[in-house]
C-alpha cells in the first residue's frame, strides 16, 4: 500500500527534511540525513551521486550505502564510465529527464562478473535514477541520484517523491561536494573509493580490526562498560579505542563515527558479529566517550 502524500504525518516527515538539509554541508551529514526522514519519501540502501567537476569536466561519484557491498561493486558503482551507469543514464535521458525506474537486466542478459550481475548477486534488482542539467543545456548534467533498495523496488509514489525531492537533494549534495573538494587534502582517489581500493590491493586500511568490532558494537548503542565484556577487555581500554577512532575518522562523537564508517563500508561483516544485531541508537546517554 502506498503511503498518503497528503497525511498530515507524511508533510511532517517532508518539512522535517527540508528543515534539515541547509545544516547539511559534509560527507558523514549527508549519510545521517539520508538515513532519516527522507527514507520516508525515498527509501534506498545505495545512493550513487554524482556532481559535475568542472576541473575535470565530468561527473565525480559518491556512494553512500547502508548496508555493507563487496569492494568490487564499490569500485565498479563510483567508474561513471561503466556499462550499467551509461545505460541508466541513457534511459533517463531518453525519458525526457524525469525521474525514471530502470530494470538491472538478468543474469542470462549479462556477462558474468559485470557491476550488474554482482548487483544481482548481492539483492539488487532496479535503479531510480534522476539527475539535473544546466539552464538552458539540456546535454551537460550538473548531478546525477541512482537509488536502489535491497531486494525491493519502487514504485509509483518513489517515482513521484524523487521529482518532488530533487531541486532539495541537488543543492544539498551540490553545497557537500563543494565542501568536501575545498578540504580534501587530495583528490587522486573519490570519497569512498580509498578503503575499497585497499582492500583489493591488501594495502592496511586505517581502521584496524579490533576498532572496526568495536565500531560495530557502538553502532548497535552498547557502552564502553558492555563491549568491554563481550571483547573481554576493560571498559577504559574500549574509551581509548573509541577515541582512537574518533580521530582516525575525523569524527566528533559516536553517532558520527558511526555514520562515517558506514558510509564508507568500514564496518564490513564477520560471522556472529553484531551486523547480525538490531540496530540501536548510538547516541544512547549509557555510551559515554
Amino acid at each position: 500500500m502506498q503511503p498518503n502524500p497528503f497525511a498530515p504525518e507524511q508533510s511532517e516527515y517532508l518539512l522535517r527534511v527540508m528543515e534539515g538539509a541547509p545544516q547539511v554541508c559534509r560527507r558523514h551529514q549527508f549519510f545521517v540525513w539520508s538515513q532519516g526522514d527522507l527514507q520516508r519519501w525515498l527509501p534506498h540502501t545505495i545512493a550513487l551521486c554524482g556532481a559535475y567537476d568542472r576541473e575535470t569536466r565530468a561527473l565525480s561519484f559518491d556512494l553512500f550505502n547502508s548496508l555493507p557491498m563487496p569492494a568490487d561493486i564499490i569500485v565498479g558503482l563510483l567508474d561513471g564510465r561503466s556499462v550499467l551507469i551509461q545505460q541508466a543514464l541513457h534511459v533517463w535521458q531518453r525519458g525526457q529527464q524525469q525521474a525514471v525506474r530502470v530494470g538491472i537486466p538478468t543474469p542470462a542478459e549479462l556477462q558474468e562478473g559485470s557491476l550488474g550481475a554482482r548487483l544481482r548477486d548481492v539483492g539488487y534488482r532496479q535503479m531510480l535514477v534522476h539527475g539535473t542539467t544546466r539552464p538552458g543545456r539540456l546535454d551537460e548534467l550538473e548531478s546525477l541520484f541512482i537509488l536502489m533498495r535491497h531486494e525491493a523496488e519502487y514504485d509509483d509514489f518513489a517515482v513521484a517523491s524523487f521529482g518532488m525531492l530533487l531541486p532539495c537533494l541537488h543543492l544539498t549534495y551540490q553545497r557537500v561536494a563543494v565542501t568536501e573538494r575545498l578540504i580534501s587534502p587530495s583528490r587522486d582517489v573519490p570519497a569512498g573509493m580509498d578503503l575499497a581500493i585497499g582492500h583489493l590491493t591488501g594495502r592496511q586500511p586505517a581502521i584496524t580490526e579490533r576498532e572496526r568490532e568495536i565500531l560495530r558494537w557502538v553502532r548497535d548503542g552498547m557502552s564502553n562498560q558492555q563491549i568491554g565484556e563481550q571483547l573481554g577487555i576493560s571498559g577504559l581500554t574500549v574509551k581509548n579505542h573509541v577515541q582512537k577512532i574518533l580521530r582516525k575518522l575525523g569524527a566528533a562523537n559516536r553517532a558520527q563515527a558511526v555514520a562515517k564508517a558506514m558510509s564508507m563500508n568500514a564496518l564490513g561483516a564477520t560471522q556472529g558479529s553484531a551486523d547480525a544485531m538490531p540496530f540501536r541508537d548510538a547516541t544512547d546517554p549509557r555510551s559515554s566517550v
